[in-house]
């Protein structure tokens, strides 16, 4: 009985190609093919779950408001304008309890009527009480709107720098008490915008604030 070959006892046929078993080699320069399958496109790198996105840079050029990336500032509200828009609000405020005062003066002059006198007293009281009342409601509109009745007539509006939000009461309040820092140095810093680039006071310059054009 014959048992087969003596260096392959089991019986198993080598694979085709070579003589001994061995695989069929490419000729030089050829590379060599994979046996099986389609070969396998390389993937790019994984990141990690939770890993943080790479933040997008910023366009320039594209509308906005004031403090965003690639912005710059609207039209700055000129000079005159701010001045013309405060001397109005001013003239709504204080115009009538002058006016009163006046004719109080020029009756206590002319009559000697105690009644008259106490008359006139009281005008003068609620018109007093009217010029506080008009101030609070005037930072009310600046405050929510960015415009006092003055600002609105002129075509200007008061912003905060960074985001372009309007002030809120509190901060309008706070802006008005920092004009204090305009008048002290013989008020100089109420002309410092005619030749500063952001047209700022210094009450605007510490409150971070601009005065725009809305018209």
């Amino acid at each position: 009985m014959s048992f087969g070959d003596p260096n392959n006892p089991y019986g198993q046929q080598p694979p085709q190609g070579q003589p001994g078993g061995y695989p069929q080699q490419a000729p030089q320069g050829v590379p060599p093919q994979p046996q099986y399958g389609y070969p396998q496109q390389p993937q790019p790198p994984q990141q990690p779950y939770g890993y943080p996105q790479q933040p997008m840079p910023p366009m320039p050029g594209m509308p906005g408001m004031p403090g965003m990336p690639g912005m710059g500032l609207p039209p700055l509200a000129h000079w005159g304008q701010r001045v013309g828009a405060y001397l109005l609000d001013l003239l709504i405020m204080v115009g009538p309890m002058y006016l009163v005062m006046f004719i109080t003066g020029a009756s206590s002059s002319g009559s000697g009527s105690s009644d008259a006198s106490a008359g006139l007293s009281i005008l003068s009281l609620i018109t007093l009480l009217y010029a506080i009342g008009m101030g609070f409601f005037q930072l009310y509109k600046e405050g929510s709107t960015g415009q006092t009745i003055g600002k609105k007539a002129l075509g200007i509006s008061v912003l905060r720098e960074a985001d372009g939000r309007t002030l809120g009461f509190g901060f309008a309040f706070v802006r008005k008490l920092a004009h204090f820092l305009d008048s002290i140095a013989c008020y100089l810093g109420f002309l410092w915008p005619l030749w500063d680039q952001k047209k700022q006071t210094f009450a605007d310059k510490v409150c971070n604030t601009v005065v725009i054009k809305v018209k």
